[in-house]
């Protein structure tokens, strides 16, 4: 079992160490004890939580597609010359830059405070761990 302690759990759910305390205290995580004494919760438990309090902004454009990987954001940052873009936009917590054709932000209207999806279809994702594979 993944143990994680209580302020890294905070952190990765964006809430504060006292609302993770409040949710352990109320009976929506359980939590142990680590080796060390430190409050600890399940890391499976954490991660079921997190998708089911999950709420994902509705896609404005309303288009079908296959990617899933779809994030609703609002341009923060838009870098142009006479032939490419830089476009960062800020999805909750995650800023997404795009490098694109200045045509192609022309054509969409895009600038700062517009509101875009930015949509991810890759076939290689990698996915990292920190060096100790415990968060304890």
């Amino acid at each position: 079992m993944t143990q994680i302690r209580v302020r890294d759990a905070a952190a990765y759910l964006g809430v504060s160490d006292d609302t993770l305390r409040r949710w352990i205290d109320n009976g929506v995580l359980t939590s142990a004890q680590d080796e060390s004494g430190r409050t600890v919760v399940d890391g499976l438990e954490l991660a079921r939580l997190a998708r089911s309090n999950s709420v994902l902004p509705v896609d404005p454009s309303r288009i079908g597609r296959s990617a899933r990987n779809r994030f609703v954001g609002l341009v923060t940052e838009v870098i142009s010359d006479t032939v490419m873009s830089q476009v960062e936009l800020q999805c909750g917590p995650h800023r997404v830059v795009s490098l694109m054709s200045t045509e192609a932000v022309r054509e969409l209207g895009l600038e700062p405070g517009s509101v875009a999806t930015a949509v991810v279809k890759a076939t290689t994702v990698l996915v990292e761990t920190p060096a100790s594979r415990s968060s304890t």
